[in-house]
């Protein structure tokens, strides 16, 4: 039985900067997709804290336009045209259609 020679495999040049060209692109693209992936999840929170922000405002603004719908009621204009002792004319209002 002879023995079977071991056949040893070069590796060229080349073929070492293409293992390397390729492995470092691996790399930077791993590297790209955890960056990136931080950025987005980043600027999700924020997005949803604006809208929490802006949610509230809404609810601030609907509060506060009930509170002068009711203090310009005809009631409570009424009342205070009599607190301070005018004369209520109905001459003189005019009627603006919204």
């Amino acid at each position: 039985m002879a023995k079977a020679k071991k056949r040893k495999i070069k590796i060229t040049k080349g073929e070492k900067l293409l293992y390397f060209y390729g492995i470092s692109a691996l790399v930077f693209t791993m590297a790209l997709k955890i960056f990136c992936g931080a950025s987005i999840g980043e600027m999700k929170m924020s997005i949803e804290e604006m809208n929490y922000n802006i949610d509230a405002q809404e609810k601030t603004n609907e509060s506060l336009t009930m509170k002068v719908n009711e203090l310009t009621s005809f009631e409570n204009v009424s009342e205070v045209v009599k607190d301070m002792g005018l004369a209520y004319n109905n001459d003189n209002i005019i009627v603006v259609d919204d």
